[in-house]
């Protein structure tokens, strides 16, 4: 079962540089020598000039290895210095539940847009199949909404979500389209809508940021 880990952070203005030059040239190379994890692409948000990563990982067992717990236990000082300094940080790990469209290719457009949820569990059936059956579909209608990623979140920080969908567009002009607008407006839709938890959603649009990065670890030993 494929997995993410999902975390945004904001530095300050002025070491914002020094901020990235650390992301790629320390946090991301640790981890991507790793088994288990796959790949990573970064993001920036306009509105609020977050950075978000998304760790692409075989399952999450990649978080239970000696040498993430390495990572993880016995940071270098520069990267303690930043973790203690951002704001904004939060951290999602989840579990993939279903994809749609060509998720190979579009994994490396320029922007995403996210979509979290913490659905009651008597009422997770409901919002899965308005997703799969009635959403995405309308969504995929339109030209520039290219793919579609599912995730049933298993760790949710600091606000509690169970689901996130993460969308793949090859332009922002796709969260204008009559497509989304249709989506916007079925009975299935409007009938999810009048429930409390459904207006607590969040939802926010990232801008690629920097090359996606593939895993550096050693192929497995054949037996």
């Amino acid at each position: 079962m494929k997995s993410i880990l999902f975390s945004e952070m904001r530095p300050d203005p002025s070491w914002e540089k020094e901020f990235n030059d650390w992301y790629h040239d320390d946090h991301i190379p640790v981890r991507m020598c790793l088994p288990g994890f796959e790949g990573v692409q970064r993001y920036r948000a306009s509105e609020d000039a977050n950075y978000l990563v998304i760790y692409d990982m075989t399952s999450m067992a990649a978080l239970t290895t000696p040498g993430y717990e390495k990572v993880k236990t016995q940071p270098s000082e520069q990267t303690r210095w930043m973790l203690a300094n951002v704001s904004g940080f939060t951290r999602y790990l989840g579990n993939e539940i279903s994809r749609h469209g060509d998720i190979a290719s579009a994994i490396e457009l320029p922007v995403i847009f996210t979509a979290m949820f913490n659905v009651p569990q008597d009422e997770l059936d409901d919002f899965d199949g308005w997703m799969e059956e009635d959403h995405i579909p309308i969504l995929l209608g339109c030209k520039d909404w290219k793919a579609v990623r599912r995730f049933d979140l298993t760790v949710s920080e600091p606000v509690p979500f169970n689901r996130l969908a993460v969308h793949y567009l090859s332009s922002a002009t796709a969260l204008n389209s009559p497509e989304r607008e249709k989506a916007r407006g079925t009975e299935w839709r409007n009938r999810l809508a009048q429930r409390a938890w459904f207006s607590k959603a969040q939802y926010k649009a990232f801008d690629k940021y920097g090359a996606r990065y593939l895993s550096t670890a050693p192929e497995p030993a054949e037996a």
